[in-house]
């Protein structure tokens, strides 16, 4: 089982439903210990970085999340959630994240239009399990109005031009970030939490 980790934070039952059509079993929890005993993790999330990262630690899911990848079980960020993998979020000021990524989640530049809202494409860096079947120049839905900064070399594992090229997904180990939103993205966002569920299952 997968469990999609509700911290307050939109959209749990759009992703949760998302991964029923996809035929992968993800059940919606805001327990500590069905992340424990979870095969692998979603973190989904729409809002602020702030707000995000303050219920996660309320609710003890900040922690759940990190021994997840410490013990090496799979785990997806989408939207908000992939920012929260960074070290920090510049939202309403500095904030800590989950620090899983190296790096920093900034603002889009105030010379384009923000929020990113809309179908754009993914430039794929190399191949990857979670890309399995998903072809070069794939469009995607985006809502965003920050961008990951990842500070690794070869972190990014997708980028996205939209006034400036930023990393629109991220992957190290069988952690992965995706700044779209797969269960908005008809087809090939089904296929990419296919693809994740059958991550989940070679562990």
């Amino acid at each position: 089982m997968i469990a999609v980790v509700d911290y307050g934070m939109g959209n749990l039952r759009s992703v949760q439903k998302g991964f029923e059509k996809a035929g992968v079993r993800a059940a919606v929890t805001g327990d500590p210990a069905d992340v424990e005993r979870a095969a692998g993790v979603v973190l989904p999330g729409v809002g602020a970085f702030a707000d995000a990262m303050n219920n996660l630690r309320a609710a003890g899911m900040a922690d759940a999340v990190c021994r997840a990848v410490k013990t090496g079980k799979p785990l997806l960020g989408i939207c908000l959630g992939y920012q929260l993998l960074f070290e920090a979020g510049e939202e309403w000021g500095h904030t800590e994240g989950l620090g899983i990524f190296p790096g920093t989640v900034r603002r889009l530049p105030d010379t384009i239009k923000v929020p990113h809202m809309g179908w754009n494409q993914i430039e794929p860096q190399r191949p990857d399990p979670l890309l399995e079947g998903i072809p070069g120049g794939s469009s995607f839905y985006f809502v965003h109005s920050y961008v990951a900064e990842p500070e690794e070399e070869g972190l990014a594992l997708a980028f996205t031009e939209y006034g400036v090229r930023f990393a629109s997904m991220a992957a190290r180990d069988r952690v992965y970030g995706i700044q779209f939103h797969p269960e908005k993205s008809s087809v090939l966002g089904l296929k990419i939490l296919k693809n994740f569920g059958e991550v989940v299952e070679r562990c």
